[in-house]
């Protein structure tokens, strides 16, 4: 299951008590406070692992507690503190305070990590508050409260490339066909309905290409979970927007639909490295289409390619021109 999406209440441990003790030794009649600290709770920490690609290891796990510190005691001795609880996340999630809508980390890197609730200070043991005019104190501090934090978890593809267009536009065949990814594939709109991700070979290099489902008019408003879908495009250093070439629908309007969600959703997308991608060559029926897509590559400064996934045609070029845009990206 892809799941790209999680809550989760996280509360770090308290911290221990103080302990109040006196030294007992047969020949010290009196004896000093020597009552030793409380421990430090365990901090929450969160930590970006290649191991993971989806947050669904963490749907049934709602809250997240760290140890509290032990308390302390006497002959000056400090309690342990608590054992710190390490949550593994995929690399892309970005971790916000549900609360006040703060962005505490945007977790990219593996081994990259951030305490998202700090373990409570341990109490002072009363050793700490003698003075000259009160020798004997009998009393030590509480140990701190952990912090308690609700966490918004969200993962955002960490791709090469990107693969946009409309529903059945072809990209999970594209997708199929020059990776080990194995997306499903029917001739019916919507059949991805979660990002795939497919590692490319050429030659001695590699690219991530991610299948982002078919985005529709209205995304950018959450049409068709248009929303869950572009946020997955924001990482990717290239687009391949891919256009219908079979379709009775003109090239100019599948174009301008996903270009304006794209703008309404985040307008630097639309100047990220873009090439555009004519598919189904192998059933087109009006030639026009590619005078069309060429033509309007031409207005949008873009360039394009004309493909068949299915015999394969033109994808040695669209290869080959990837792999050097991204380069240069």
């Amino acid at each position: 299951m892809f799941l790209d999406e999680v809550r989760l209440r996280v509360k770090a441990g308290d911290g221990g008590r103080g302990c109040v003790s006196f030294r007992r030794e047969k020949y010290v009649p009196r004896g000093g406070p020597d009552g030793g600290d409380g421990g430090r709770g365990g901090h929450v920490i969160l930590r970006a692992t290649p191991e993971y690609n989806t947050l669904a290891h963490l749907y049934h796990r709602h809250v997240v507690k760290a140890s509290r510190g032990e308390h302390g005691r006497g002959s000056n001795q400090s309690g342990a503190s608590g054992e710190d609880v390490v949550i593994l996340v995929p690399c892309g999630t970005v971790v916000r305070d549900l609360e006040t809508g703060e962005v505490l980390a945007d977790l990219v890197s593996p081994g990259q990590e951030v305490v998202v609730a700090r373990g409570g200070r341990g109490g002072r043991g009363n050793q700490h508050f003698a003075t000259p005019s009160l020798q004997a104190p009998r009393f030590a501090e509480d140990g701190e409260q952990g912090e308690e934090r609700l966490l918004q978890l969200e993962l955002k593809l960490l791709a090469d490339v990107g693969l946009v267009g409309l529903p059945n536009a072809g990209k999970s065949t594209l997708l199929s066909r020059i990776s080990a990814a194995r997306p499903k594939i029917a001739d019916y709109p919507f059949t991805t309905l979660e990002p795939h991700l497919g590692v490319v070979r050429w030659g001695e290099r590699s690219l991530v290409f991610a299948d982002i489902p078919g985005l529709i008019a209205g995304a950018s408003q959450g049409a068709g979970l248009g929303h869950r879908f572009l946020k997955h495009i924001e990482r990717c250093r290239m687009l391949l927007h891919l256009v219908d070439l079979a379709s009775p629908e003109p090239v100019a309007q599948q174009v301008a639909t996903i270009r304006g969600e794209l703008a309404a959703f985040d307008p630097s997308l639309l100047r990220r490295t873009t090439l555009l991608v004519g598919t189904k060559a192998d059933a087109l029926a009006d030639p026009g289409k590619l005078e069309e897509l060429a033509s309007f590559a031409r207005e949008l400064a873009l360039s394009f390619v004309v493909i068949s996934a299915v015999t394969g045609s033109g994808l040695p070029t669209l290869l080959r021109e990837v792999f050097q845009r991204v380069e240069q990206a």
